[in-house]
């Protein structure tokens, strides 16, 4: 199967075709793929879903895809390595964190608000606009309806995952994206509140989602908190004691104790190990 690479921190691109069938591959780098026009077939992952106007699909590296075209279409792609991520400001990483760190991600349009559409199709026609003309601060503007593209898609991605149902958690996804959303507020992520949240003893909670993930509620938060430490460490020049405390952390002792015993090695080694540029 091809694998496509990327050589740049983004690249912006429309298609406008009346027949295609593409080849199944995979990128190394994240893709979102806005449909002004047309109708056919999205390909991912072995599911085959229909687009129209307005939907807006988002591919993970590794995932396999295609598009069949039916009819007369106009996509606009927005791709972007890791590289990109270092560019951004703190809160516009946490954002990108929330979408590419969601564990319940599924095929198909992310777009669940209605309302929410024609905001993405003015800012992708924005783009559009921005990518053919020479004006003046054309990276900034560039880079600045990019960002608003992703916040959008990081609030749909968070309502889509609100399934809870007279106090009955229908699967533990719900349970793990509150975690996810709230990861950098400690009060919300005692046990207490998170029962509470979903109106459910916390006994009963505790024992639900240790059943489901083979992990307590505090081993998942903590390694979830590895995770998103990693990022920071390979995509951002933050100091480690700012890391430190961002994720609630005493100092950046207490840091180094807790992320060698999961990870093997200090903050400090495991970024110098891992800083190498990815494509």
């Amino acid at each position: 199967m091809e694998t496509k690479n990327l050589y740049s921190t983004y690249d912006l691109e429309l298609l406008e075709i009346y027949n295609y069938d593409a080849r199944a591959h995979k990128n190394t780098f994240f893709e979102m793929v806005f449909v002004l026009d047309g109708t056919g077939i999205q390909m991912i992952n072995g599911n085959q879903l229909p687009y129209a106007p307005n939907k807006l699909f988002l591919i993970f590296p590794q995932d396999q895809h295609s598009f069949q075209v039916d009819s007369f279409s106009r996509f606009f792609f927005i791709r972007f390595s890791n590289d990109y991520l270092k560019l951004q400001t703190s809160q516009n990483i946490r954002d990108l964190e929330y979408i590419f760190n969601s564990y319940n991600h599924l095929p198909g349009c992310i777009l669940k608000t209605i309302s929410d559409k024609p905001f993405i199709r003015a800012a992708v026609e924005a783009l559009i606009r921005e990518k053919e003309s020479q004006s003046p601060h054309q990276e900034q503007i560039i880079q600045q309806l990019i960002n608003t593209i992703i916040t959008f898609a990081a609030r749909n991605l968070t309502l889509q995952e609100v399934e809870v149902f007279n106090g009955n958690i229908t699967n533990v996804m719900p349970v793990i994206n509150y975690l996810h959303q709230f990861i950098f507020e400690p009060e919300k992520l005692k046990i207490e509140q998170i029962a509470a949240k979903f109106n459910l003893s916390p006994n009963y909670i505790s024992e639900y989602f240790k059943k489901h993930t083979g992990e307590s509620l505090q081993q998942y938060i903590m390694l979830y908190k590895i995770k998103l430490i990693e990022s920071r460490l390979r995509l951002t020049d933050m100091r480690i004691n700012e890391i430190a405390f961002e994720f609630g952390f005493t100092d950046q002792s207490h840091l180094n104790r807790i992320f060698k015993k999961y990870k093997g090695v200090v903050p400090s080694a495991y970024r110098k190990d891992n800083n190498s540029p990815v494509y």
